[in-house]
C-alpha cells in the first residue's frame, strides 16, 4: 500500500481529501450503522479478512459484527508480495477478503487468484465517484470486468525530523534523502526508494528514457534502471535501514536515529500521533500515490458475507473509524464529518499549496517489470 492497461501515473485523480477531512470524531465504535444493505441483513455467519498490518482495528471488527452479526477475523501482512505469494502457495484459498494495492491486481488475475466482483451487489452510492471512475484504469478493471472496489488511497513521499531535518512544501525534493550530510539518518524502502531517486533524476535531465516508459518496455526499464541504480549505490551510506513494513519504517525514528525517510503517509502520520516532531510533505517531484482496495480470492467461501463487509466499508461510520485507525484516505462518502481535527491538519501540511495536482500515481506494473523491479532492488540492497 500490475496489469495489461495504460499505464497512466499522474492520473486526473482529484479526490482531494481536503474534502474528506473535516469535523470531530464522533463515539464509532457505537455509531449506528445507518441505511444497512439487504445484503448486510441477511448475511450471517464468519467472515475471513487478510489486510494490511494496521489496517484492521479490534472496534472495527467488533462494530462490523454489531451492525450485520458476522463474526470476522483478520489476518494481517506486511508487505504486497508477502500477500501475493500466500496466495499463489494456496491457489486463492484460505480468505474470503483481500487488500491488494490496485495497480497489483492484475498480478492476481493473470495467476486466476481473484474473482470477477459482482457490480449489481456493491453500494457504489457510498463511494466517492472518483475513486471508482479512477480505479477502472489504474488496475481494477482488466479485460473489461472489475476485480476490485476502491476503499482508500495514500502516499509514499518524506518523512521528516522537524527539529533536526525541517523540510518546506516546494524545496523538499526526493534529493534531500541523498544529500551527504544525511549518511546514516535515512530509511527508504528498496523499490519505491529508486522510483523517488528516479523522478528526482529526470528532472535534472540525467535519464536516457522518460520514466513512464520503463513501465511499458523492458529495455526502457532497464535503460533507466542502469542509471538509477548506480546513482542509488553511490549514495547508499546515507540508508540507516531499509524497510519494508510499516513497523520497520517507524522503527527507523524510533530506536534506529533516522531523521529523514521516504515512507507512507500513515507511518508518519502514527509516529506523530505518539508525540514524535515528525512531519510528512510531498516533494517537489510529486509524492507517489496509490490506491488500494477489497477484492475476492477465488476460493472465497463465505461470499455473502464479503459482499456485507465492501457495503459496510463504504459508510461514513465505517470509513471514518478506518482512516482514523490506519491514517489512510478513505473513499467512503460522508466520513469527513467523523474524521478528528488533528487527521485534517496533518493532511494538509502534508499536501499544501498544488501538492494534489502533483501527485504520481502508481502506473499497472505487469509480471515482467515486478520481476524487474526486483531484480534492481536486489541488487541495491545486497551490494
Amino acid at each position: 500500500m500490475v496489469q495489461n492497461k495504460p499505464a497512466t501515473t499522474r492520473h486526473s485523480f482529484h479526490m482531494k481529501r481536503r474534502t474528506v477531512l473535516s469535523g470531530a470524531l464522533a463515539s464509532l465504535v457505537c455509531a449506528p450503522f445507518v441505511a444497512r444493505s439487504a445484503s448486510a441483513q441477511a448475511s450471517s455467519g464468519e467472515l475471513r479478512i487478510s489486510a494490511w498490518a494496521g489496517y484492521i482495528s479490534p472496534e472495527m471488527l467488533a462494530a462490523f459484527e454489531k451492525a450485520t452479526g458476522i463474526k470476522a477475523s483478520y489476518t494481517p501482512y506486511g508487505t504486497n508480495d508477502e500477500i501475493l505469494s500466500l496466495m499463489k502457495v494456496n491457489q486463492g484459498e484460505g480468505f474470503d477478503v483481500i487488500w491488494p494495492a490496485l495497480d497489483r491486481v492484475p498480478n492476481y488475475v493473470e495467476a486466476s487468484l481473484v474473482q470477477p466482483i459482482d457490480e449489481k451487489r456493491v453500494e457504489w452510492d457510498r463511494c466517492i465517484e472518483s475513486a471508482v471512475k479512477s480505479s477502472e484504469t489504474l488496475g481494477a478493471v482488466v479485460d473489461g470486468k472489475r476485480y476490485q472496489v476502491p476503499t482508500d488511497w495514500g502516499t509514499e513521499a518524506i518523512a521528516f525530523d522537524t527539529e533536526k531535518a525541517p523540510l518546506q512544501y516546494g524545496t523538499a525534493s526526493y534529493s534531500d534523502l541523498w544529500k551527504p550530510e544525511m549518511a546514516g539518518k535515512v530509511t527508504v524502502r528498496g523499490h519505491s526508494a529508486l522510483v523517488g531517486l528516479a523522478l528526482w533524476l529526470e528532472q535534472e535531465g540525467k535519464l536516457p528514457k522518460p520514466f513512464l516508459d520503463s513501465f511499458k518496455d523492458p529495455e526502457a526499464m532497464r535503460a533507466n534502471y542502469d542509471v538509477v541504480l548506480e546513482e542509488a549505490l553511490a549514495r547508499k551510506a546515507n540508508v540507516a535501514q531499509f524497510w519494508s513494513s510499516q513497523n520497520e519504517a517507524q522503527g527507523a525514528f524510533r530506536t534506529n536515529g533516522c531523521i529523514l525517510g521516504q515512507t507512507w503517509d500513515s507511518t508518519a502520520a502514527g509516529l506523530k500521533q505518539e508525540g514524535m516532531p515528525i512531519g510528512y510533505i510531498a516533494p517537489k517531484e510529486g509524492a507517489l500515490a496509490w490506491m488500494e482496495g477489497i477484492s475476492l480470492p477465488v476460493g472465497a467461501k463465505n461470499i455473502d458475507q464479503a459482499y456485507a463487509f465492501i457495503n459496510w466499508m463504504l459508510t461514513p461510520e465505517a470509513g471514518a473509524m478506518y482512516a482514523s485507525h490506519a491514517k489512510v484516505n478513505t473513499t467512503a462518502k460522508g466520513a469527513e464529518a467523523l474524521l478528528p481535527a488533528d487527521a485534517k491538519a496533518f493532511f494538509e501540511t502534508a499536501y499544501p499549496g498544488d501538492a494534489l495536482e502533483k501527485l504520481w500515481w502508481w502506473p499497472v506494473q505487469e509480471s515482467w517489470f515486478v520481476e524487474l523491479r526486483t531484480e534492481y532492488q536486489d541488487r541495491f540492497l545486497s551490494a
